[in-house]
């Protein structure tokens, strides 16, 4: 006879793989990816080395699925933000905003998915994750082009740009400090999107404008 894991089972495992890359994201969160090995996350989730080896067979597997699905909670914000804007542009402003906040909420965490040095390889993970956020950035930036909002461009190429733009000027080696303060936060997110919005040819007047009543979401975004 055949073994079929029932539904209680199945939920049992689903809840302790979630756990395990819970506690992989905490610790990414807290201490950088370094902090990301077998046995701190094991005693994190409360489970044993084993049980992490099982789910995942290597630190490698565990950091990609971790990069993974931060990436997949930063693209589904992007979509729901864009989603909701009332057009094309302000679907741009949007996204951008919310890619800024992704980044700021938590930047240790970012910094690690995407550039912190570590000793397994990542690589193909981390190209993803870039692939997809550039791909709907690129995507807003040609529904406002077809609109006839933005002049024509190379919109990959446009929104691989910005997408550089924002991580080198929110988590990268020269990205400002001390921006806990809530209205710094919010000053920071709107001169990035603001910057964006100009270089793919908003004109200024509307650019401040989008930026205005652009949503910011909320802070707590990379942890949600």
């Amino acid at each position: 006879m055949v073994y079929r894991r029932t539904h209680q089972v199945v939920k049992r495992l689903a809840a302790r793989r979630s756990a395990i890359l819970t506690a992989a994201r905490e610790a990414a969160a807290e201490q950088g990816m370094g902090a990301v090995q077998i046995a701190p996350v094991a005693v994190r989730a409360n489970v044993a080395a084993g049980t992490v080896y099982r789910y995942f067979p290597s630190k490698a597997d565990l950091i990609s699925e971790l990069i993974a699905e931060v990436s997949r909670d930063e693209l589904a914000a992007i979509r729901r933000a864009a989603d909701a804007a009332p057009g094309p542009s302000s679907a741009l402003a949007a996204a951008v905003s919310t890619v800024a906040v992704h980044v700021l909420s938590q930047r240790k965490l970012a910094w690690g998915i995407l550039a912190e040095p570590v000793d397994v390889d990542v690589t193909a993970s981390r190209l993803a994750s870039r692939r997809e956020i550039s791909g709907e950035i690129a995507a807003r930036i040609d529904a406002a082009v077809r609109a006839g909002h933005l002049p024509q461009q190379d919109t990959a190429l446009a929104a691989t740009a910005l997408l550089g733009a924002l991580h080198e000027s929110l988590v990268g080696p020269l990205a400002p400090d001390n921006l806990d303060d809530p209205a710094k936060l919010r000053d920071t997110v709107q001169a990035v999107t603001l910057l964006a919005l100009r270089a793919v040819g908003v004109m200024d007047a509307r650019a401040r404008g989008l930026v205005v009543q652009a949503t910011v979401p909320a802070k707590t975004l990379v942890g949600a």
